[in-house]
């Protein structure tokens, strides 16, 4: 049986780069990267390796869908040389935190997915390395009326049914589901593999449809400020404190009683 999967990719700052590479814009509540190229959520190339693995024992096609502002389209050619068959881009000028929150996402996604068509899996990461939040591709699954799991760190696809292990906090539990379905992967299942080149070459030759909120049908009420249903009321880089106090004594060891009256005083011991 041949599988049709749609892998959901993120494209976000690098998040292997520097604190220097990033700065925060209170006012605008906004993380500006600064001299780093933007790169596919590592979460997403997890889930679009789980997809290839499919692939490869099933069949199929793999359709990768992104959704933002300004997506590069050197993230789009990688993922679409590691295994996509074909690459999808939903643009628009609002289609960015803070406008853009965990809810509007997983709506226009939604909508997105519908517009692609069939589909027996649709797979993503488990959280994004940006905002870390964990909540669209759920929150895609209620939208679509179809069962979620998550986060898995193995799949398999046997008999027409997926069998998963879910990472759980003392292991994993395996679960099986029949299609159709939303899966979210976790980092457990590996590392994702390299393009090759002939998979660079045959990529670059691909056209990658772009679509607007009004091509996809999205609900105009649930984009933006319009459709959040979370608000951002601050934004900003964390001050830490410290201070020192000098424990003093004649000797050693009324400083060592002195620092441990100290401690007590505190509550440490």
């Amino acid at each position: 049986m041949s599988v049709n999967i749609i892998v959901l990719a993120k494209q976000v700052p690098d998040p292997e780069g520097p604190p220097s590479a990033f700065e925060v814009d209170s006012a605008a509540k906004k993380v500006i990267p600064k001299g780093i190229p933007p790169v596919i959520n590592p979460f997403d190339e997890n889930a679009l390796e789980a997809a290839i693995r499919i692939k490869e024992e099933q069949g199929g096609k793999i359709t990768l869908l992104t959704l933002g502002k300004g997506i590069s389209k050197a993230v789009i050619l990688k993922a679409t040389a590691a295994g996509a068959d074909e690459s999808c881009l939903v643009e628009g000028d609002d289609f960015d935190a803070p406008l853009l929150d965990s809810y509007a996402t997983a709506n226009l996604l939604a909508a997105a997915i519908r517009k692609v068509g069939e589909y027996d899996l649709i797979l993503c990461g488990r959280q994004a390395a940006d905002w870390d939040a964990g909540q669209v591709g759920s929150g895609i699954a209620e939208i679509l009326g179809i069962p979620s799991i998550t986060p898995i760190k193995n799949v398999e696809w046997s008999d027409g049914k997926l069998k998963v292990e879910r990472v759980i906090t003392d292991g994993y539990e395996v679960i099986e589901a029949a299609p159709p379905l939303l899966v979210a992967v976790s980092n457990e299942l590996g590392e994702p593999r390299y393009p090759k080149l002939k998979g660079i070459m045959a990529a670059a030759k691909k056209e990658v449809p772009t679509w607007t909120a009004a091509d996809i049908g999205a609900d105009a009420a649930r984009l933006g400020a319009a459709g959040a249903r979370a608000t951002l009321t601050r934004l900003f880089v964390p001050v830490k404190e410290g201070k020192c106090e000098i424990i003093e004594g004649e000797s050693p060891e009324e400083s060592a009683v002195a620092l441990a009256e100290k401690l007590r005083e505190v509550r440490l011991i």
